[in-house]
């Protein structure tokens, strides 16, 4: 037997082995949610975790229909924003808005403290502002009912 139909056969069983399909890749697992400060759109919020803090009250005259966003912000001495804390957004329904604003307590810093802030707008138009909220503590705080005002 010579050498050549036996290089033959090992070539065709060779390439016939590289002809299979591919198997297919494995599952992936969902990718971890972004580190986010937050931003919420959620009925219930589930129970606090304990590195969280949170900020609750009732805003009083969103109208029906309205997009209302509170921030929560590290602001200097000079009132300028330095950093975004956290991020609420609600449906304005024309009855007093309940919310829940989660955020992970920083250490102190100085010359800078929190402030609760917020906007109202309709069909993409600022219609109303919550005038800033000063924030005494990094702490859980019941702020109880808060009145919106025009904006101007």
């Amino acid at each position: 037997m010579s050498l050549r139909p036996l290089a033959l056969l090992t070539l065709a069983a060779l390439l016939a082995g590289c002809t299979s399909k591919p198997q297919s890749p494995p599952p992936q697992e969902p990718a971890p949610p972004p580190k986010m400060q937050q931003s919420v759109r959620a009925k219930e919020p589930g129970a606090l975790p304990s590195y969280l803090r949170e900020l609750t009250g009732r805003l009083h005259g969103a109208p029906a229909n309205s997009e209302v966003e509170l921030a929560l912000l590290l602001v200097d001495d000079n009132e300028r924003p330095r950093d975004l804390v956290a991020v609420a957004q609600l449906d304005g329904t024309g009855q007093p808005l309940p919310f829940n604003l989660r955020f992970a307590p920083r250490g102190d810093e100085p010359d800078v403290h929190l402030e609760l802030r917020g906007r109202v707008s309709q069909s993409g138009r600022l219609i109303m502002r919550l005038p800033a909220q000063r924030i005494p503590a990094m702490d859980n705080q019941a702020l109880g009912d808060l009145r919106l005002v025009p904006a101007p």
